[in-house]
């Protein structure tokens, strides 16, 4: 197929996604993605099997170093792309269905501890314009408990120095307050940075932009974080920022409703895997410090 028909399909595609499914914008944005990537592959959409796609999979798994949520996603997005070529009657079947989908396990979230958070920022090389922009990015993602999609959503007019403005999931707003560092970070990059990297395009609304300055994508910050955590030896991926923003809260006393609207979490039940956390990390210490007076052995 020729690119210019591969591009007309995800045209029918996101509007099908949008119109028939009413999924989210990060949602759509996800599929269309995934999609997007499977055609780049050459496959032939049309009668492309089972076994290929998940051979498909397992190489995407192991190329991007994807979660099992991320593969879920995956799945479930080329899964309703063939439900869409099929209602666009281009196939007869949906191949996707004949794959076995894993139990999904109920994984702790993964969280970086603060010296581990604050290795990774110190380490972003702000001499340039691009690296203090990531590294005031990924300070307020960690400060302000962001997802990739609010961050990269995020306009100038957002930020009101002691707070910011976020629209989240469904379209839902949330203020959060802006730490005195991150604020300092944000300010210098407004005042020194952003204008650079813009240039003529003065018009842009973004608060954090490429370098053409064109509105940052979650394509492009996953791949700065990624480079920044490969170079210190790091496991973690931007969202980790966040779970890590969650999970430090608590630790220093914070309720948990409290951390629920930080988050934008609908439901406090999502908003309690982070007391999980925090609880493994009191059995670690207990593991190493609550230790017999007489003979040193643990309890």
């Amino acid at each position: 197929m020729s690119n210019a028909s591969d591009l007309l399909l995800i045209d029918d595609y996101t509007d099908y996604l949008a119109m028939q499914r009413r999924l989210s914008e990060a949602t759509q944005s996800v599929y269309t993605h995934e999609v997007t990537l499977f055609l780049a592959s050459g496959v032939d959409y049309e009668k492309v099997g089972a076994s290929h796609i998940e051979s498909y999979l397992v190489e995407q798994v192991q190329l991007r170093r994807l979660s099992e949520r991320s593969v879920a996603k995956m799945v479930s997005a080329l899964r309703s792309f063939f439900s869409f070529l099929q209602l666009s009657k281009i196939r007869e079947d949906n191949p996707v269905l004949m794959i076995k989908r894993g139990r999904q396990q109920q994984n702790l979230p993964q969280v970086a501890s603060i010296a581990q958070v604050d290795a990774l920022l110190d380490s972003i090389d702000t001499a340039d314009a691009l690296g203090f922009r990531d590294r005031t990015l990924f300070e307020l993602i960690y400060s302000c408990g962001l997802r990739i999609s609010e961050a990269c959503d995020l306009e100038v007019s957002d930020y009101q120095r002691t707070s910011i403005r976020v629209i989240g999931k469904r379209h839902k707003i949330r203020i959060i307050p802006v730490g005195e560092v991150a604020r300092s970070w944000v300010d210098a990059y407004l005042k020194n940075v952003r204008e650079h990297l813009v240039g003529m395009r003065g018009s842009t609304k973004a608060l954090f932009v490429g370098r053409r300055g064109r509105k940052l994508t979650r394509q492009a910050v996953y791949k700065r974080f990624i480079a920044y955590c490969d170079a210190i030896g790091l496991d973690a991926k931007v969202h980790t920022l966040r779970h890590s923003f969650a999970t430090h809260l608590l630790e220093g006393g914070a309720d948990l409703r409290s951390v629920q609207e930080l988050l934008g979490h609908s439901d406090i039940q999502t908003t309690q895997m982070y007391t999980h956390v925090d609880t493994r990390q009191l059995q670690k210490a207990y593991e190493q410090f609550h230790t017999d007076v007489e003979d040193g052995k643990q309890r």
